[in-house]
């Protein structure tokens, strides 16, 4: 088999499957232990750097597994990564393929799950899984809605000419901090009505239609209702959109296995009163309501269709300490305990997701990368050491 390029989707495709095959990531120790690949099943992954393969080739060439295993190789930009095949080839490897765009491939690849086929709508999430993060999609007769669309727009515009319909609106549950959102570009490119809760956006420099609490921001033309929830906590301006009833798209203040943390903006005791009174509100919801989390920790906490979305009932239950707790001073004390610092970028996204600040492409790739810091629990707290 000659040496091939492959795509990101591919590769989820791959792990998702249970493919046998290595991974191999030819990146400094340093920026693999900063954001590697990782997926919903187990998989075998080895770093041995460029470097490396260029001074000590047939030792590097040595730790691998038989030349007849699946070797799939991943870099910073994909140079180095065919540069590391082409030795594989060399030394007799027989199925090697290194991934195209190189890592930031894989941190913007988007993967489509449909949650729901309703009458007359369709549902999806679409699951971010370098960035562990959701962004969610409607589709009612030619048209369509996205909430918090992350700036790989071309995937969303190429979805809607898919599925032969238009963008027409997107939403924001809150200013992001951990990625830069797409709902500007979009609305540049595709003319979409962008809506935003104005406690976030007021300072923003972006055309935003403001959210009104209960409001119904469906679209008609088969569009099932679509109410807004303000949910002030993990920022003031904090909004859930209840789809059909049935959905709750929940941002960043409910996840599946944790909440929001309400510190992000420096204020953590004015706005930790607020997430109790949203989290309050949000436990007092009918138990069947499913949750659609922005985030995730990590793949635990997809179902058996690798979707994040869970029953109200089961969320409560995964979190029942923190459902508990029926006070806000306790509840300050358990933020307190279950934090860790923000990354410094978060300050610098929240200004580029205001267009209060410009930033070329590259510099919004390495800004936009990463895994969030969102969540208020006790993995985060360990991860302090």
């Amino acid at each position: 088999m000659a040496l091939f390029s492959y795509q990101a989707s591919d590769l989820f495709q791959w792990i998702a499957g249970k493919s046998d095959f290595v991974l191999l990531d030819v990146r400094n120790k340093v920026d693999f232990e900063r954001f590697k690949v990782e997926g919903p099943y187990p998989f075998t992954m080895m770093n041995i750097s460029y470097f490396d393969f260029m001074e000590i080739e047939d030792e590097c060439v040595g730790r691998l597994p038989a030349k007849n295993t699946p070797i799939r190789i991943v870099c910073a930009k994909e140079g180095s990564a065919q540069y590391v095949a082409e030795i594989l080839e060399k030394h007799g490897f027989i199925d090697v393929g290194f991934l195209a765009g190189g890592i930031k491939s894989w941190g913007n690849l988007l993967v489509p799950k449909r949650l729901s086929l309703g009458p007359g709508y369709e549902f999806y999430q679409f699951i971010r899984p370098g960035k562990g993060s959701c962004s969610y999609g409607l589709v009612a007769g030619e048209q369509m809605m996205l909430i918090d669309p992350s700036r790989n727009i071309e995937f969303y515009r190429d979805f809607a000419d898919d599925h032969n319909c238009r963008i027409v609106q997107t939403a924001e549950t809150h200013l992001q901090a951990d990625y830069i959102a797409g709902s500007r570009l979009l609305s540049e490119q595709t003319g979409a009505r962008i809506f935003a809760n104005e406690n976030d956006f007021k300072e923003a420099k972006i055309p935003y239609i403001p959210l009104q609490n209960d409001a119904d921001i469906g679209f008609g033309n088969g569009c099932p209702t679509i109410t807004v929830r303000f949910a002030p906590g993990h920022t003031p301006g904090s909004t859930m959109f209840l789809i059909d009833s049935r959905y709750l798209i929940a941002g960043d203040t409910v996840f599946i296995k944790s909440i929001g943390r309400p510190d992000l903006g420096g204020k953590v005791d004015e706005w930790s009163d607020y997430l109790f009174d949203t989290i309050r509100k949000v436990a007092a919801m009918d138990g069947s309501t499913t949750i659609l989390p922005a985030h995730f920790i990590d793949w635990s906490e997809a179902n058996n269709k690798l979707t994040f979305a869970e029953p109200l009932d089961k969320v409560r239950s995964y979190n029942k300490d923190i459902y508990a707790i029926d006070n806000k001073d306790d509840f300050l004390a358990f933020i307190k305990a279950n934090m860790r610092e923000q990354p410094p970028e978060y300050a610098t996204i929240r200004l580029v997701n205001a267009n209060l600040k410009q930033v070329d492409d590259e510099e919004a790739e390495v800004l936009d990368l990463g895994k969030n810091e969102c969540a208020a629990s006790a993995y985060a707290a360990q991860q302090k050491a």
